[in-house]
């Protein structure tokens, strides 16, 4: 594709169209329903972030950069990443669904201490990518795994 054909609008708006609209007829050269990636796929990839945030947050709060040294009652924010473990780890669509709004907030905390000094920084990066693809993997599972999408047969 041509860059004129990339940025041309008209095509740029028919993307954004079949973008808003899943089952509308698909776009010229592209079979009907994009790939999917399977849904095991996706629960291991929220499983794996979602214990890589929670290891995250006890290192950081307790030992690698605490707010006051020994550790600091931050801490417990590791405990509402404790509440969706078992559902995320045995694959729960509604468990996905809804801890798509909790990575939110591990994310906005993530970007709010980023510029902070030191090893704080670093951290609260790595917590952004980890919010991130734990935001990510839940949205498309719970997207995937819809009844509307299961095939009949």
């Amino acid at each position: 594709m041509l860059w004129d054909e990339r940025y041309n609008p008209r095509i740029l708006s028919t993307w954004a169209f079949h973008a808003a609209n899943p089952h509308a007829a698909p776009l010229r050269g592209q079979p009907y329903g994009c790939p999917m990636m399977p849904p095991r796929l996706l629960s291991f990839a929220a499983s794996a972030s979602l214990l890589a945030l929670i290891a995250l947050c006890v290192l950081w709060e307790g030992w690698l950069a605490p707010l006051r040294p020994g550790g600091s009652w931050m801490i417990l924010k590791v405990l509402p990443l404790l509440v969706p473990l078992f559902g995320i780890l045995r694959g729960k669509r509604y468990t996905s669904q809804w801890t798509t709004m909790l990575a939110l907030l591990y994310l906005t905390e993530g970007v709010l201490r980023a510029n902070d000094a030191g090893a704080v920084a670093v951290l609260a990066r790595f917590e952004i990518g980890l919010a991130l693809a734990l935001f990510l993997a839940t949205l498309f599972h719970a997207r995937v795994t819809a009844p509307s999408r299961q095939r009949q047969g």
